[in-house]
C-alpha cells in the first residue's frame, strides 16, 4: 500500500457530515414561506400602502359624480359610496370652462421647461464631472446648494424681473423661470449619473479622433437613457404641479395651469364647488398617472447606474 502525499490528507467523512452546512433545513426554510407569515410580512403591509396609495384618487372620483346635495349632507348620505351618480362636475369642467385651455397652458409649459432645464443640465453635469479643472467638485456642490432655496423666496426678485421684460401673464414667464428650480437638481442628478459611466470608453473614443461634442452625443447620452427619463420625470412633474410662481405670473383666466385655475376658478368667496374641484384634480393627475406607468422602469434602473462591471 503506497503512502498518501504529504499535500494530501485523508478525508473525515464524519467532520463532513456534522457541519451545519450538511444539515437539512427544508423544514425551517418552509416555514419562512408559510401563509400566515406571508399574510403578516407581505399582504398586510402592502394591502396598507395600496389603501393609503389609492384612497385619494377614490375620493376625487367619487367627489366627482356625486350629486351636489350628497356632497353637502353627509349625515344623511354615505360619505363613501353613491347610488345616484351624475356626470353634471364633469360637463361643466370639460364644456362649460376653460378647462381644456388650461390643461394645455400645463402641457406646453412642463414639457418646454423641461425640455430647456435637461439640455442646459446635460452640458453643466458634463462639463463637471468629465472636463478636469480646478474646483469642479465644489462648482457641482453650489449647484445643489442653489436647489435648497425656497421657492418662496425667489419669485418676489422674478416677478420684478418678468414685469420689466414684458412677460408678465404669459406662459413664457414660466417657461423661462421653472429652469432656476428644476436644473440645480436635474444636474446633481446626471452628475452621478454620469459618473458610473466608465471613463475607458471616451478615452478610447478620444485616441479615434473623436470630439468631445461626439462623444457625448454618440456614447454618453446613449448610455445614460435612463438617467434622462429620470430627470425628465422629476422636471415634468414639479412643472405640472407648481403652484407658487403660476399664481403670481399669470393672471388671465385663459392663461392659467391646472393648479392655479381649478382653485381660484371653482371656489365663489368661501362656497367651494367640491364637484368640479375634484373633477378638475383628478383629471390633472391622469398625465401623470400614464407617465410613470410606462417609463417606471426606467425611473428605477436610473438609481443603479449605467453601466454595471
Amino acid at each position: 500500500m503506497t503512502d498518501l502525499p504529504a499535500t494530501q490528507k485523508p478525508v473525515d467523512l464524519k467532520a463532513i457530515l456534522s457541519t451545519p452546512s450538511r444539515i437539512d433545513n427544508s423544514e425551517g426554510m418552509s416555514y419562512l414561506q408559510s401563509l400566515p407569515r406571508r399574510l403578516v410580512t407581505l399582504y398586510l403591509p402592502l394591502s396598507i400602502i395600496v389603501f393609503v396609495l389609492l384612497f385619494p384618487f377614490y375620493w376625487m372620483g367619487l367627489t366627482a359624480i356625486k350629486p351636489d346635495e350628497q356632497l353637502i349632507d353627509l349625515e344623511t348620505f354615505s360619505p363613501f359610496w353613491t347610488w345616484n351618480p351624475t356626470f353634471k362636475h364633469i360637463h361643466k369642467l370639460l364644456f362649460e370652462s376653460y378647462y381644456p385651455w388650461w390643461l394645455w397652458n400645463t402641457m406646453y409649459v412642463a414639457v418646454c421647461a423641461t425640455i430647456l432645464s435637461i439640455v442646459a443640465s446635460v452640458l453643466a453635469a458634463y462639463a463637471i464631472v468629465r472636463l478636469r479643472y480646478k474646483g469642479a467638485h465644489w462648482v457641482g456642490g453650489l449647484i445643489f446648494l442653489s436647489y435648497l432655496v425656497p421657492p418662496s423666496i425667489l419669485f418676489i426678485p422674478l416677478a420684478t424681473v418678468v414685469f420689466q421684460y414684458g412677460l408678465f401673464d404669459s406662459p413664457m414667464a414660466l417657461i423661462l423661470t421653472y429652469p432656476t428650480i428644476l436644473i440645480p437638481f436635474s444636474t446633481w442628478l446626471l452628475m452621478g449619473y454620469f459618473k458610473t459611466i466608465p471613463f475607458e470608453l471616451e478615452e478610447c473614443a478620444l485616441i479615434d479622433g473623436a470630439s468631445r461634442w461626439q462623444i457625448l452625443i454618440k456614447i454618453v447620452l446613449p448610455l445614460a437613457i435612463p438617467g434622462l427619463i429620470s430627470a425628465f420625470i422629476f422636471c415634468f412633474t414639479l412643472c405640472w404641479n407648481e403652484f407658487i410662481y403660476a399664481l403670481t405670473f399669470l393672471q388671465s383666466t385663459s392663461n392659467k395651469t391646472v393648479p392655479v385655475a381649478i382653485v381660484n376658478e371653482f371656489v365663489d368667496g368661501d362656497v367651494y364647488r367640491w364637484g368640479s374641484l375634484m373633477a378638475g384634480a383628478l383629471a390633472g393627475s391622469l398625465p401623470l398617472v400614464i407617465l410613470y406607468a410606462f417609463f417606471v422602469e426606467h425611473y428605477v434602473s436610473a438609481m443603479t447606474g449605467a453601466v454595471k462591471e
